[in-house]
């Protein structure tokens, strides 16, 4: 009977999204004052049903009831607990019903919490998002329905891809999910705002929340993604390029941009057509996203839909919502005003550069990402786009884009002079160049862009720092701490890939047993290989003992894990972090001889990516923190609606 229930919840609030679309619509057009008190309580009725039918669909999973198809599929009683948890949105439609679930609550909390907004804009928003939210509801009870049952049910699961069974599924998907749904939210702000032929500066601050807060959880969700890949795969690389990831990547690019030019039109009543603009482009690149993962187009550890049906599903939602959003930008583009003017050499000038540098990364990532199935459904050949291509085209742009980034902050608003503009930038240059000249002097021969990263990110670090000069470091506002370190956090993951790209060491050999080979400034002894058992697999299991010069000697364990359902062989990687890098190592199948695969990799300072990143969401987190006590401050006292 659960399953039932939560697909009763899923379609009763499928149906209160049609009537949120028709009584906002009703409302806008006609203004009526007792249709748009309506439209609130609708929203956070829909939020309670989709709610019931996700944790519905959660109980299922964790009491292994094998008579839900989507269980038998993904789940088995002999997984670990926070695998049955997590495997719910570890499939096709749990993951849908995931991003249905967040977009009703978002929805929800934007019925409950917003007061800044024009009432009819406000409506307009709420129809907008229950017209989004309504596709993706007719997708799932049509096309993916999540409790479908079967009759009778097996006596055994088919269990979760094992690639997926590791503590990141619990952690990187929904932190995505939050992130495409919050730029959800900001492409029905921008809509509504159209609509209602309200885009000004109380549209944007209602707005800037849901997008910062989209960018930290998109920020949050690659890293972590970034990580998992990483060691999970043993493949030894933090970034791919794969289409999957670039699905990612392409989403938190545009919001980036959208974020900055938000706030200058928060803060300085500019770029009103940019924010809007950008606001269904960040929209579209999520849904650009949901597109290559789930329609079966893409073979990956992260695409879960392999029926083309669904597919065409999708790309019919994506023509609806981005076109009909186009459309209507295009029709109301001339009615939103200018704003306030500014000179090029000023920060609004500075980040306008900035959004243009961002949104060409943005252009080379989606070309290299679709010219590949494009071009295969058009001669049927597979062609591969791979890093040399993405390396080449979006290197230079994220660099030049570094500089931009580094000038921003010290430039002034409105207006501002070359020459004391170069004077404030003098310092952060004289570093770049001494950091070249220790490079060239100390390191190796490396590749031209990554010894302009280490450049860049000296540079910008140091410039990152420039907004707390002079400034009483008590008092400084939070948001002023979030933008330093963020744009700190830029630096320091530009600085951990230029390292990683240029000093690694690889040694990959066929070692037997009781065997010293070298990779770095490490010396690895196979000590040992043996089979060991774990609670739904068994692995081969390397003993090795690795030592760094004089050091102590310590101990790592890598496994090549053999899973029976299903079917599947995984290595797991084995990786010991020091204050300068990672030693990394994996151990494959053996040869005739009774040799052993051993993968050896030295990754100088590897982790500051990852540690770049959390900066980066940590300082996310500061600005989103300091707005909104800012607004707080200075907003009339207003009761919430109940």
């Amino acid at each position: 009977m659960i399953a039932e229930a939560g697909l009763a919840a899923l379609w009763l609030a499928a149906a209160l999204a049609a009537l949120q679309l028709l009584l906002g619509a009703m409302a806008v057009s006609s203004q009526r004052v007792d249709l748009l008190a309506t439209v609130r309580p609708v929203a956070m009725v829909q939020a309670v049903l989709t709610s019931i039918a996700f944790v519905a669909l959660i109980y299922c999973f964790v009491t292994v009831d094998l008579s839900v198809a989507l269980v038998a599929a993904n789940d088995a009683s002999t997984k670990p607990l926070l695998y049955k948890f997590a495997g719910t949105w570890g499939n096709h439609e749990g993951s849908m019903l995931m991003w249905v679930t967040i977009l009703a609550v978002a929805g929800g909390a934007v019925a409950i919490f917003e007061r800044r907004l024009n009432e009819r804009t406000l409506i307009a928003t709420l129809a907008a998002q229950a017209a989004i939210g309504l596709g993706f509801y007719a997708f799932l009870l049509f096309a993916s329905n999540p409790f479908a049952r079967l009759n009778p049910a097996p006596a055994e699961g088919q269990g979760l891809n094992p690639l997926l069974q590791d503590p990141g599924l619990a952690f990187h998907p929904p932190t995505l999910y939050l992130g495409y749904v919050g730029l959800s939210i900001a492409f029905s702000f921008a809509v509504g705002a159209l609509v209602t032929r309200d885009v000004g500066a109380a549209f944007a601050k209602a707005m800037r929340p849901w997008v910062l807060g989209a960018w930290i959880l998109l920020t949050l969700g690659i890293t972590a993604g970034s990580y998992w890949a990483y060691y999970e795969l043993g493949w030894g690389g933090w970034w791919f390029w794969d289409p999957v990831e670039n699905a990612s990547l392409m989403p938190w690019l545009a919001a980036t941009a959208l974020l900055h030019s938000v706030t200058v039109l928060a803060t300085r009543d500019g770029l009103r057509a940019w924010t809007v603009m950008l606001a269904v482009v960040a929209f579209s690149m999520s849904m650009v996203g949901t597109f290559l993962v789930r329609s079966g187009i893409l073979t990956s550890v992260h695409a879960f839909a392999v029926d083309p049906r669904r597919g065409s599903f999708i790309l019919a939602l994506l023509a609806i919502y981005i076109g009909g959003a186009l459309a209507l930008f295009a029709l109301r583009v001339g009615t939103v005003r200018e704003g306030s003017r500014f000179e090029a050499v000023s920060r609004e000038g500075a980040l306008v550069v900035n959004n243009l540098l961002l949104s060409a990364v943005l252009g080379v990532v989606l070309v290299g990402t679709l010219y590949p199935l494009m071009a295969e459904a058009v001669t049927g050949e597979k062609l591969s786009v791979g890093p040399p291509y993405f390396n080449a085209a979006a290197g230079p742009l994220a660099l030049i884009l570094m500089v931009v980034m580094a000038a921003g902050p010290m430039m002034k608003w409105r207006r501002d002079d070359l020459k004391p503009l170069a004077t404030r930038l003098a310092v952060p240059a004289l570093v770049a160049a001494l950091v070249l000249l220790a490079v060239k002097a100390l390191a190796p021969p490396i590749g031209i862009l990554p010894l302009l990263g280490l450049i860049a990110a000296a540079g910008v670090g140091l410039a990152s720092l420039a907004p707390l000069w002079k400034r009483n470091l008590r008092r400084t506002p939070f948001y002023i701490w979030g933008m330093v370190i963020a744009h700190l956090g830029i630096a320091v993951s530009l600085g951990g890939m230029a390292s990683e790209s240029a000093f690694t060491k690889e040694t990959l050999v066929a070692a037997r047993v009781g065997e010293t080979h070298n990779v770095g400034p490490y010396t690895v002894h196979l000590e040992d290989v043996q089979p060991v058992a774990g609670p739904n697999y068994t692995a081969v299991e390397a003993t090795v003992i690795a030592r760094r010069g004089a050091g102590d000697p310590f101990t790592l364990k890598p496994q090549t894990r053999m899973f029976p359902s299903p079917q599947t062989e995984t290595n797991e990687s084995a990786i010991r972090t020091v204050w300068d890098g990672q030693l990394y190592v994996v151990v494959g199948k053996p040869d005739e001889q009774g040799r052993w695969q051993l993968r050896l990799w030295w990754k100088p300072f590897v982790t500051l990516i990852w540690a770049g990143g959390a900066m980066v969401a940590f300082g996310g987190f500061l600005a989103l923190i300091g707005r909104v006590r800012r607004e707080m401050r200075h907003a009339p006292q207003r009761a919430y609606y109940i």
